[in-house]
């Protein structure tokens, strides 16, 4: 018997560890992979190491010398198709100076159920 498809891998990058469990149980709910990291040095390494990740779904302020920005820039270096989502409750709905192109961003607090939506929507699944 044959194999299913693999379900899309997402890198979750949150150091709030409630807000993260909570994410990542409604994205494995939705049929998503997650991979957790709770800062950016963690969510490099989990990139490099993990070629099954097909977005990227961080908090921009995070412990550590590489804040969402940063994650965000070396990861689009690596893999420059490789969709972002960032998330704040620090700045307006709007965004922030400094995303990557083609990158969307959305305030806190928000669902967790719109987390997959939106990411499925980005990957193209469901």
């Amino acid at each position: 018997m044959g194999r299913g498809p693999q379900p899309i891998t997402v890198l979750l990058v949150e150091d709030d560890l409630l807000i993260s469990a909570m994410v990542a149980d409604e994205l494995r709910d939705y049929g998503f992979a997650v991979a957790e990291a709770t800062s950016g040095e963690q969510a490099i390494d989990l990139l490099k190491s993990n070629p099954d990740i097909a977005v990227i779904f961080t908090d921009v302020n995070l412990p550590g010398t590489i804040d969402g920005r940063e994650l965000a820039a070396r990861a689009r270096a690596m893999r420059p198709e490789l969709p972002i989502v960032y998330a704040s409750g620090r700045y307006a709905a709007s965004g922030f100076d400094g995303m990557v192109a083609r990158s969307l961003f959305l305030p806190k607090p928000y669902r967790p159920a719109d987390v997959c939506v939106l990411l499925a929507r980005l990957t193209q699944t469901h």
